[in-house]
């Protein structure tokens, strides 16, 4: 069985904030209320859509969640999801991780079809042995249920595995399902959530990823 290397989108492979902060900024217009006094969002960038908007609604007194949701989507899917970059030395590392054997697999909290849109706008798709994220209705919102469906969808051993991603959910999903993960640094989750949440290993270059999955897999990952 080939290695498998589970990646995280926002925050991973592409710095994805402007449209995303955008969105939620043109939501929050439309729902009435003031997106300035929402503050920094860099926290709203990789977690389940769910638990984002749960904790933006309290911030304005708002029960409205869902319709927050769907309304997002709404923005989003027209023009948010293209107002992203990957990071630099992104498609080199997945290029040089994917020549060395490894089979690539999304694992996003982003919904799946916005996330295949976004993976073929980057002309990555080739690369990718499977695109997998939330589905409609909040199915698979948890990156633990995402990363066991995973396994299952494509008959996967957890033992064959590592998870790279750069948010706590990222390294507690793939835990949940016995996967070691490495924490990236330039995503928006940082050294001290990533090491608090316990990656095996944290990296600050994207040159470094094909490395870090060899000695992950030598170690024992």
């Amino acid at each position: 069985m080939a290695d498998i290397v589970l990646l995280d989108l926002d925050g991973t492979l592409a710095d994805s904030r402007p449209g995303i902060v955008g969105s939620i900024h043109a939501t929050l217009r439309e729902l009435g209320h003031n997106p300035d006094a929402a503050g920094d969002l860099t926290w709203a960038v990789g977690p389940p859509l769910a638990q984002v908007w749960a904790r933006l609604m309290a911030q304005f007194g708002d029960d409205r969640v869902d319709h927050g949701i769907t309304l997002y989507r709404q923005h989003y899917g027209l023009t948010g999801l293209y107002d992203a970059t990957l990071y630099p030395g992104i498609a080199a590392a997945l290029e040089a991780l994917y020549q060395s054997g490894n089979d690539l697999v999304l694992a996003t909290s982003k919904r799946r079809d916005f996330a295949a849109r976004i993976i073929e706008h980057f002309g990555l798709a080739a690369r990718f042995l499977g695109i997998y994220g939330s589905e409609p209705g909040g199915a698979l919102d948890s990156k633990a249920d995402l990363i066991a469906h995973i396994l299952r969808q494509e008959n996967l051993s957890a033992t064959g595995c590592v998870m790279v991603g750069d948010r706590l959910h990222d390294v507690g999903g793939a835990h949940a399902n016995g996967i070691k993960t490495i924490g990236v640094l330039w995503g928006y989750g940082g050294r001290t959530e990533l090491a608090k949440s316990g990656a095996a290993v944290m990296i600050d270059s994207p040159d470094l990823l094909p490395a870090s999955v060899a000695a992950l897999r030598k170690a024992g990952g």
